[in-house]
């Protein structure tokens, strides 16, 4: 694949060059050179040539755009800050921006499609057995399926327990063979290469016995730990000093994602305060002149880590509550200020967080925060309620723009809300981000839920 983008580079500024005919041929050997090493460096910090298996194509994509799109940056200010000029334009280098990934995203397209009808046709193929007709199996079976890279064609299941116990296994699976024995006696024979193993953990002995009678073969043994019993919350596997270990809850944003999520923060609050400047200005000037008290109203939330922060808002209530008993605002609340009612039905109050988000102590998409007496109540009442935390709180999230706003009067409302903000956290990508941003605007527009 480097081969294959490496060419795809070369490829793209020929085609670009050929419209530019200044462009001399000595400067099209530079700067291919220059920018085939500049991107196998940033590659290797981005993780673009990591195994993919299993993990959304999206991903790759946008790892792909990133760590191209930062070499001809990079690119273009080596030839800002040097005496060397490369003649080609901004919209020149726009063009090899966009038709280099297009180029190499196909050949991955084509790459995984040949890899598929490899598996298909049993060419260059292991064949691999599972032991353990469950839904771990199952869900194994699928993902193994749909990652055509990894040459593996399944042969079926084997389990010791009847039909009646194991029920019928999906039509788009493979069925059950027999039992443990005959897998043994199968890769004996050298007609399985590969055995995932997906018992229960709590099937110790089994599991022993089957890892001990299969070293007398030559297949390659996998034990798939059968974590499904645990929520999981964006898991990786990492070892320490030899010894394997896996993460069962995690903070998805490390290494260059949480650096683009943070540029991202930095890039549109900046721009949201540039725009609300003056609004803000004026809704302050307002709320100081409406009622009593201050333009401002602070509360302590918990932020990243459960690490506990100050949430800036402006005053909507006649009180400002911050202790160990916070009221919920209700709708046509009696504690509204004359211009309360406003700010809260288009979100206007919400506006301060911009200062939050530069300061770091927020994101612009993640977790509502929730006031410390709240937090402190459902982290008793909803299982997982914490792992919330394992991101920055957010001005806005998956669960505002699925319905889930306003008061949380029942216990089911929280835990819809919970639901949506592990679900974000589980599959977050820059790209939901950026939908989430932009649905906001229509949850905001349509008041449902807000007051």
């Amino acid at each position: 694949m480097k081969l294959f983008d490496a060419l795809t580079i070369a490829l793209g500024l020929l085609l670009i060059v050929s419209q530019v005919p200044e462009f001399n041929s000595k400067s099209t050997i530079i700067v291919t050179l220059l920018a085939i090493g500049g991107f196998y460096f940033l590659a290797e910090i981005f993780g673009v040539y990591r195994r993919w298996n299993g993990i959304a194509f999206t991903r790759e994509v946008t790892t792909l755009i990133l760590a191209w799109g930062t070499t001809l940056v990079l690119l273009k200010m080596l030839g800002i800050f040097t005496s060397y000029s490369t003649e080609l334009s901004t919209p020149a280098l726009g063009m090899w921006f966009v038709v280099t990934p297009v180029m190499a995203l196909a050949v991955r397209v084509v790459h995984n499609w040949y890899q598929r009808y490899l598996v298909d046709q049993g060419i260059s193929t292991r064949r691999f057995a599972i032991v353990g007709a469950n839904e771990l199996g199952i869900q194994l079976a699928r993902n193994i399926r749909n990652s055509p890279s990894l040459g593996l064609k399944l042969i079926g299941y084997y389990d010791d327990r009847p039909d009646d116990r194991t029920g019928k296994l999906p039509d788009d699976v493979e069925q059950k063979l027999g039992v443990i024995q005959n897998v043994i006696e199968a890769a004996r024979r050298g007609e399985v290469q590969v055995v995932f193993i997906t018992l229960p953990m709590r099937a110790e002995a089994r599991i022993r016995s089957l890892i001990q009678q299969l070293a007398d073969t030559t297949a390659s043994v996998y034990i798939v730990p059968d974590l499904f019993v645990f929520q999981m919350l964006n898991s990786r596997w990492s070892d320490i000093e030899g010894v394997p270990v896996v993460s069962v809850f995690e903070n998805p944003l490390f290494g260059v994602d949480g650096v683009v999520k943070r540029c991202l923060d930095l890039v549109v609050s900046t721009a949201a305060l540039l725009v609300a400047g003056i609004p803000m200005l004026m809704i302050a000037a307002a709320v100081k002149l409406t009622s009593k008290g201050p333009v401002l109203f602070k509360q302590k939330r918990y932020g990243l880590e459960g690490d506990e922060i100050d949430v800036w808002k402006f005053r909507s209530m006649t009180v400002c509550e911050n202790g160990t008993k916070v009221t919920q605002a209700t709708q046509n609340d009696s504690r509204f200020t004359p211009i309360g009612g406003f700010l809260r039905k288009s979100s206007l109050d919400e506006l301060p967080q911009i200062f939050n988000v530069l300061a770091g102590h927020m994101s612009l998409v993640g977790p509502r925060p929730h006031a410390n007496a709240h937090n402190e109540y459902y982290r008793k009442q909803i299982d997982g309620y914490m792992l919330r935390h394992k991101v920055k709180p957010g001005m806005t999230g998956l669960a505002q723009v699925n319905g889930c706003r306003g008061e949380t009067e029942t216990l089911d409302k929280m835990e819809k809300r919970v639901f949506f903000d592990h679900q974000y956290i589980r599959e977050w990508s820059i790209w939901l981000d950026i939908k989430i941003i932009l649905k906001t605007f229509l949850v905001v527009f349509s008041r449902q839920n807000a007051y």
